[in-house]
């Protein structure tokens, strides 16, 4: 019996090792084959792009491009897998709005943010007065968006546009961007060889795609360039002319971190609605001292970016007027954040 037993074990033992070694030999096979693919698809999407290149060239030239204008351009255009993998791929460790505030609002950024918000002060209130917009905000956003110009990117805006067109999942964005890039070639703000910007595609100190850049940007030291790449007071001003349009309150702030004592939803209201701030009052909402709401009539919206056991805020117009600069609530904190601080002054 015990004989039989083991022979009986040792055909399992059999089959199991002659599963393992199947399973292992279609793997390796597997990934032969992928491999094989890999090398045939990178083969076919270096030839594919040289191809979409020469189709966007001609869809530019019935746009009414000046031929020499492309040949300009479109010499240098190259496929760049690694602006493809950087759209594609996001970061893996959960981010919270405490852990960006410390990366992007960091003691030493404020700091240089008083110092450049003193050194251009004459400049700023200048443009703040033209475009009523308070300089803090501008400065924040200089900050937040290119570190003041230090950190503009240094990838081919034409050939990260074209890279992420041909990709294909936002081809009509990319492709858009990329005409619009054509012109302001065309209208001489800045050349092929220093067109460099974002793996994205945006652009100079204030980091705008080509289009914002067309809706937005300002010549305001008056030389014929809108130069956001160099020139500071373009920058400003366009960054000011930006916030303007898209409806800021000059005698309005962004909004404020506050505590909420109990459930909002036991009094109907909707965390996205604006309400007035005697409404928040009275569902509980506090500032974050624990102190009353001002009494003041301002129409307020709730958000909690991590959720209710996270920062909370009370965020006016001005916040969802930066929201359409950057959809992320964690970047509309931040500039909130930093022109506080610069207020402040530390």
């Amino acid at each position: 019996r015990d004989s039989v037993a083991s022979r009986g074990l040792g055909d399992v033992y059999k089959r199991q090792e002659m599963g393992k070694w199947l399973k292992a030999s279609l793997l390796m096979v597997a990934g032969v084959l992928a491999s094989i693919g890999f090398a045939q698809a990178e083969d076919k999407t270096a030839k594919g792009f040289a191809e979409y290149v020469t189709a966007l060239k001609a869809e530019a030239q019935q746009k009414g491009f000046d031929e020499s204008l492309l040949n300009d351009a479109f010499s240098d255009i190259s496929f760049r897998p690694t602006v493809i993998k950087s759209d594609k791929n996001q970061p893996e460790k959960k981010i919270t709005l405490d852990s960006y505030l410390a990366s992007r609002v960091p003691d030493w950024k404020v700091q240089q943010a008083v110092e450049m918000y003193n050194k251009h002060k004459s400049l700023l209130e200048e443009i703040g007065k033209k475009f009523q917009v308070q300089p803090r905000f501008i400065v924040a956003l200089w900050g937040n968006e290119s570190n003041f110009g230090r950190i503009q990117g240094n990838y081919s805006v034409l050939s990260a546009l074209a890279s992420l067109a041909y990709e294909g999942r936002r081809e009509k964005l990319f492709k858009d961007n990329l005409f619009a890039a054509l012109t302001i070639l065309d209208e001489g703000h800045t050349s092929v060889d220093a067109f460099k910007g974002s793996w994205a595609g945006a652009m100079g100190q204030s980091q705008f795609m080509p289009i914002s850049f067309l809706n937005y940007a300002v010549d305001y030291d008056g030389d014929g360039r809108k130069d956001i790449w160099q020139t500071e007071a373009d920058v400003f001003a366009s960054i000011a002319n930006y916030l303007s349009s898209e409806g800021w309150d000059n005698n309005g702030t962004w909004g404020r971190q506050v505590s909420v004592t109990q459930p909002i939803e036991e009094f109907g209201l909707s965390k996205s609605l604006y309400r007035p701030l005697a409404d928040w009052q009275q569902a509980g909402v506090r500032r974050f001292d624990g102190s009353d709401l001002p009494n003041v009539d301002i129409q307020a919206s709730l958000i909690m970016p991590d959720g209710s056991e996270g920062r909370v805020y009370l965020v006016y117009n001005n916040f969802h007027t930066l929201m359409k600069w950057n959809r992320s609530s964690y970047f509309g904190v931040s500039v909130g954040y930093l022109s506080e601080r610069i207020k402040r002054g530390y």
